[in-house]
């Protein structure tokens, strides 16, 4: 009981809030100079996900990192084409996929190749990048800043917005000469909204996928999400006196812990309470899930998140006091994202699920309301009435339901339009 208890905490942190093939050598750009693929730098060479995931099922895979302006350096995965080669010719259009919060690149190639988005992707043609925040288990590098210094935990995903996103596109952008076509879930949608309302990467951007938006979550339906969500918004760097939150360590587990017996929440089936019923997860896929996440992430990260479900609103990090707002901000109150700012004529791509209980449909509606001047053929929307929070990445019927329209989205965003902008927009918004 103890040991399904502990799995499901770690589900949890998930929820709450995606043989290496020696290619030629190849020096690629950086934010902060030229860096090499793993194989070619000083050391022993860093085994990450393509040993891990990719490479066994017959990709060629290749690990890159990138410096950002600020001194993280990234783990970056590409698989620059389908098994044995396949899946189209030269110049493969480019395709960057962003997990969300308190995961890692490995969630996009978790199932079977003909189950998991980044190799479905690859054998369509794409030239796919796997990207990984800073802090997660492949991005834990600094060029002066150890883990262990508490100085190298603080950030939030401001810090994504303004230094590691530029950093991977421009990463992608460089070594392929091409506009990059962005698919983000989760967290990985937050910062791409928020990146595009103040004009920043678009000019590298060919269109964007948002899977579960969580852009707004004002609105979500898990009691033990907002419970989680309000004590974040507290004392909560006291409470634990650590920079770093890892679900896997003894503090935040225990904390967890305490927050289901104060709660009188069933803690035994935290999928489905914190995410919504989740259709279509394969237990095979969920095991693999549990040994290899969650990550760590910035505990002031999550405060930041919390914030955005306290107030309503999307906006950068709140000090929490207006003199140290005016010092950062040169106002009294954090700037908000203006996601009505975003570019007009960029291809956007919403996938949304009716039981997911944190990207709650009245959330998502609020974004498309803040969208409601973007062209209209180039603002796609679909609403999965049966899907959760883990089934856009993890769902065994995702492929059907989701990424093939994805990918005749990337082909010719015009032909998806009518049939899934119009239906769905009516249906939500009536």
């Amino acid at each position: 009981m103890e040991l399904k208890m502990l799995r499901n905490l770690i589900i949890l942190c998930f929820f709450s809030l995606p043989i290496i093939t020696i290619l030629p050598y190849q020096a690629f750009a950086s934010s902060r100079g030229v860096s090499l693929p793993h194989e070619f730098r000083g050391g022993a060479p860093l085994a990450g996900a393509c040993s891990a995931a990719i490479s066994v099922h017959g990709y060629k895979c290749q690990e890159f990192e990138v410096t950002t302006d600020d001194g993280y350096i990234l783990s970056v995965q590409r698989i620059p084409e389908g098994r044995g080669g396949g899946g189209g010719g030269p110049n493969r259009p480019p395709v960057l996929l962003q997990h969300g919060v308190l995961v890692d690149g490995m969630t996009w190639v978790m199932n079977s190749p003909e189950e998991s988005l980044a190799m479905i992707l690859a054998d369509n043609g794409f030239d796919v990048w796997i990207s990984n925040i800073r802090g997660t288990r492949f991005s834990r590098r600094h060029l002066l800043l150890d883990p262990s210094n508490p100085e190298y935990w603080n950030w939030t995903w401001d810090d994504l917005v303004t230094h590691d996103l530029p950093s991977v596109i421009e990463l992608v952008f460089k070594q392929t000469g091409q506009k990059v076509h962005y698919v983000g879930h989760s967290m990985g949608t937050l910062i791409a909204l928020a990146s595009f309302s103040q004009g920043k990467q678009v000019d590298k951007v060919k269109s964007a996928v948002l899977l579960s938006p969580i852009a707004y979550l004002s609105h979500m339906t898990t009691a033990l999400g907002v419970l989680t969500a309000r004590a974040f918004v507290g004392e909560i760097t006291t409470i634990f006196g650590l920079a770093e939150f890892n679900p896997k360590e003894e503090p935040v587990a225990n904390f967890l812990k305490a927050m289901c017996a104060s709660s009188g929440i069933d803690c035994y089936d935290l999928m489905t309470a914190v995410t919504g019923k989740n259709c279509c997860l394969n237990a095979s896929t969920v095991e693999l899930f549990l040994k290899n996440e969650p990550q760590s992430t910035a505990t002031k990260n999550l405060v930041h998140l919390a914030q955005t479900v306290r107030d309503g609103t999307l906006s950068k990090y709140d000090y929490g006091n207006a003199n140290f707002n005016m010092l950062h901000y040169g106002q009294s109150k954090p700037p908000v994202y203006d996601l009505a700012k975003i570019p007009h004529d960029l291809p956007i791509f919403i996938s949304y699920g009716g039981q997911d209980s944190l990207a709650d449909v009245k959330d998502v509606a609020t974004l498309l309301d803040s969208l409601k001047l973007h062209d209209v053929e180039k603002l796609h929307v679909q609403y999965i009435k049966d899907f959760a929070h883990a089934d856009f990445i993890m769902g065994v019927t995702a492929k059907d339901i989701v990424y093939n329209q994805i990918i005749a989205f990337f082909r010719n965003p015009q032909e998806t339009a009518d049939e899934i902008y119009s239906a769905t927009w009516t249906m939500k918004l009536m």
